[in-house]
């Protein structure tokens, strides 16, 4: 067991279930980590179960700017004088018995990551987790009539052979490191494996996205092979999207530049993954070029 900050209140009937990690902060653009945790958290019905407790995990006083600041500190609200909430960071356990499925849904913590990493460990360990999932979002090159690229990063080598018939493209990169990062890098030592995604989403389009909200968790639900009804996020998907394009027809420069990545967009597509088709028709003759 980790330290006294992990709480278990509750044993769900599981058998090696399912572990999929959502959190608020660095990775969560458009709020599409989050969002799709959420989401699925009430299509499947899943209950609260255990913890993580907040305490030492988080900066809240952090010198700099306002928008620096913000980022750091409880929101609080204040009506007519009176103060109605004051949040801090929450980190909670889902788990749905009939899936097989654990969901973790916090804020990725500013200290002791360790620490922080061995209370998802322990849960791991109390039931039999073998299989960690990740889902992040950040802003990228991507327009906004078309599905969020995927990103992927993988504990073992093997996994890429199961991953890559999903679309995904693996990731090159160099930078700062996140949370997620270090529990992929540790969980081969816990004889855990784990995959993370990363949906690259349309950095011109500010606060939360429902329509790349539903296409990742129609994605990650076919992953984890979950029975969902996606009737009601594919008409908030459909209805903020006709919004946008309303927006995007006053402004010629951004519609040109959409037009842009739609074409870098679409050749991509055409040459990664339909490569074979590609080859076939230049075969027969057919240029495609």
């Amino acid at each position: 067991m980790a330290s006294d900050k992990l709480n278990i209140y509750n044993r769900p009937k599981l058998r090696n279930p399912r572990l999929l990690l959502g959190f608020s902060g660095w990775m969560d653009g458009g709020e599409v980590s989050t969002g799709t945790v959420k989401c699925l958290v009430d299509k499947l019905g899943a209950e609260q179960f255990a913890e993580i407790k907040p305490k030492g995990f988080y900066i809240y006083s952090f010198p700099g700017s306002m928008e620096i600041t913000a980022l750091f500190r409880p929101h609080t609200k204040i009506k007519d004088g009176m103060i109605e909430s004051y949040e801090i960071p929450v980190n909670t356990f889902f788990c749905s018995e009939k899936d097989n499925l654990i969901i973790f849904l916090g804020r990725e913590p500013n200290l002791i990551w360790e620490e922080f990493a061995e209370c998802i460990f322990s849960v791991c360990s109390e039931f039999g987790v073998e299989m960690i999932y990740f889902i992040g979002s950040v802003a990228g090159l991507v327009p906004h009539t078309r599905e969020p690229r995927l990103f992927c990063s993988v504990s073992h080598a093997d996994l890429k052979e199961t991953f890559q018939h999903y679309g995904v493209k693996f990731t090159n990169y160099e930078g700062p490191a996140s949370i997620v990062t270090y529990l992929t890098a540790n969980c081969s030592k816990r004889n855990i494996k784990m995959v993370s995604f990363v949906a690259a989403i349309p950095a011109y389009v500010q606060g939360g996205n429902p329509k790349c909200i539903e296409a990742v968790t129609r994605r990650i639900a076919g992953m984890l092979e979950l029975e969902i009804d996606f009737a009601d996020l594919m008409t908030m998907s459909d209805e903020f999207e006709k919004k946008l394009d309303d927006v995007v027809q006053e402004q010629p420069e951004l519609e040109s530049n959409i037009h842009k990545l739609e074409e870098d967009y679409d050749n991509e597509i055409f040459n990664n993954e339909m490569g074979d088709l590609k080859t076939w028709l230049e075969q027969q003759g057919i240029r495609v070029d």
